[in-house]
């Protein structure tokens, strides 16, 4: 079993640093992967419990503890959309026997976040049946979900009914594997282009790809180069080549990158000609750090 906790903040060394030995201080978790971006500003962590009575929730609760005292909702800024320090924390099963242990430790992190820490934790996904998704609650950023607490439109499903002042909000699921997928334009191509094409693309738009989730925006550190994002809920009914295909009738894909570690199977099919930026594999990840707990032990 996986957790991947994303966390605001992709700029400070040091921070990204001080979140990694706080996350892997849990007996039995390692860690795979560290994605960070200084344009989104934001850290992808991927834990993987290595044996049976690791706790991703301790993990995630003691991570969550250590971005109170080190970062700040009310200074942040960055491109993802996001409503809170510790932005999302799903915990990931990789097969449909570990579904209701993952749906388990979702629901004893979500409420040591809420009571524990003091943070309001909303459910998304398939806790709620998949009839809240992340986009639903990030919509306008904090403020604006901090209004539409205090209107009785959204209530925290653990936690109080305010943000933290500091850490804000989490959204905390369960979930299979998902596919973070970037493709930058090569220019003229604007942020302009970048939004259309993700409107165009995402699921329920235009030309709208089965589980596909997608923004524009542009990456200030790469000079401005626009980028569309992508977040492919299930890899088996859109791949990241048919997202590529699918970009590159609108504009020339520059360069595309992984975000974590995506399973094997989800490229099988990828365009060798265009280049991956941190193109690692999950199922090699995991073979390494099985590999060296055993040697540990």
């Amino acid at each position: 079993m996986l957790a991947i906790p994303n966390f605001s903040e992709g700029r400070d060394p040091h921070v990204i640093a001080a979140l990694e030995q706080a996350l892997t201080a849990t007996p039995g978790v390692r860690l795979l992967d560290i994605h960070t971006d200084p344009d989104h500003n934001r850290s992808v962590y991927t834990l993987a419990a290595v044996d049976q009575h690791a706790s991703l929730a301790d993990a995630i609760t003691a991570g969550a503890a250590r971005a109170i005292d080190l970062l700040d909702i009310t200074t942040h800024m960055g491109s993802h959309p996001h409503v809170g320090m510790l932005d999302v924390a799903p915990i990931v099963y990789m097969d449909e026997a570990e579904c209701g242990s993952a749906c388990a430790q979702a629901l004893v992190l979500g409420d040591r976040l809420g009571n524990e820490l003091g943070i309001p934790v909303f459910l998304y996904g398939a806790l709620t049946d998949f009839r809240v998704t992340r986009a639903d609650i990030r919509r306008g950023g904090p403020w604006a979900l901090q209004a539409r607490i205090e209107a009785g439109e959204l209530v925290p499903d653990f936690g109080p009914r305010a943000l933290h002042p500091r850490a804000g909000a989490a959204l905390v699921s369960a979930r299979p594997p998902l596919i973070a997928f970037n493709v930058e334009l090569a220019p003229p191509a604007t942020l302009q282009t970048a939004q259309l094409i993700a409107a165009l693309i995402r699921e329920g738009g235009a030309e709208g790809l089965p589980s596909v989730r997608a923004i524009g925006l542009t990456l200030p550190h790469r000079e401005d180069v626009a980028q569309v994002s992508t977040n492919i809920d299930d890899y088996r009914r859109t791949s990241p080549a048919a997202v590529v295909e699918a970009i590159a009738r609108h504009a020339t894909p520059l360069r595309a990158e992984v975000v974590g570690l995506p399973p094997r199977a989800a490229f099988q099919d990828f365009p060798e000609q265009l280049a991956v930026a941190n193109r690692r594999y999950l199922e090699d990840a995991l073979h390494s750090v099985t590999d060296s707990g055993a040697d540990n032990d």
